[in-house]
């Protein structure tokens, strides 16, 4: 993409917290620092990413089928460390680029949920690499991109709220079928759900108990919620985890977890966002 247009969706993405229109409009989109493999220079690129459970995301430097790999990807041969805006979040990765096998099953992964990325692949000789990005733990809470605790939640909620659209919506055009992406989506979906749930309960939800002891009754009701929400979800990755996984059952499970978890997200905003905003 030409400098001037990557510079937009860059700035509209950092504005809108990873949401952005146009040509990137619901896509999987992050936000890649690279340093220049010659200049040294810190150069950030929008690029599509993927679900890759665990603590790794999957890019794919298709450069839409051009002739050469693109730059970021050079940069990052020379340089692996590198720095990933989720939209949410902002944390330093380590670049590595997966061998043919592992690249073929990742990319057939990719070819089963987009077709597109086929098409890049039949315009040029090269193979088109595929690398994942593993986050490097920094022993410490995560780097939010908000400016206090109260947008901090708003901030996370959206991410988790673009993200269930997303399989649904994946879901609905799945057809007869419940591809190989589809169910790492849903499996990356419900792990990412899980610990943060997990850190609530652990972190935040005893500070504000220590600290406003107005909120036990709220406090109460959420930890009841996360234990509800917890058992869908571990339906949800008992249907998409068999051998033969059924899409309508598997749908029905994504629609129970979408309304269950809309209704505590904003509960949770209604109780704590104003009382961690005024403090």
């Amino acid at each position: 993409m030409p400098n001037d247009f990557n510079q937009q969706v860059i700035e509209e993405f950092r504005a809108n917290k990873g949401r952005v229109g146009g040509y990137f409009e619901g896509a999987r989109l992050l936000l890649l620092t690279t340093t220049g493999a010659r200049t040294g220079r810190p150069h950030t690129t929008p690029v599509g990413y993927l679900p890759d459970g665990g603590d790794r995301v999957l890019v794919i430097a298709s450069a839409a089928g051009a002739p050469n790999h693109p730059a970021w990807f050079h940069n990052l041969v020379a340089n692996p460390q590198v720095t990933v805006e989720s939209g949410a979040f902002t944390y330093e990765a380590r670049a590595v680029v997966l061998d043919r096998d592992e690249r073929d099953r990742a990319f057939a992964r990719a070819v089963e949920a987009d077709p597109g990325w086929a098409a890049y692949q039949e315009k040029t000789r090269r193979v088109i690499p595929v690398v994942a990005l593993h986050e490097i733990a920094q022993g410490g809470p995560p780097n939010i991109n908000a400016s206090s605790m109260g947008e901090a939640i708003r901030v996370v909620h959206d991410a988790f709220r673009r993200e269930l659209a997303l399989i649904r919506e994946e879901m609905a055009k799945g057809g007869a079928g419940l591809g190989a992406q589809l169910r790492v989506n849903c499996l990356t979906f419900c792990a990412g759900l899980h610990n943060h749930h997990t850190g609530e309960d652990l972190g935040m939800f005893p500070f504000l108990a220590d600290s406003r002891p107005e909120l036990a009754p709220a406090l109460a009701r959420l930890r009841e919620e996360h234990e509800r929400i917890a058992g869908l979800v571990e339906d949800l990755r008992r249907v998409v985890t068999a051998e033969h996984p059924k899409p309508a059952a598997a749908r029905a499970e994504v629609e129970r977890l979408t309304a269950e978890l809309e209704a505590h997200l904003t509960y949770e905003e209604e109780q704590l966002i104003p009382v961690l905003d005024a403090a």
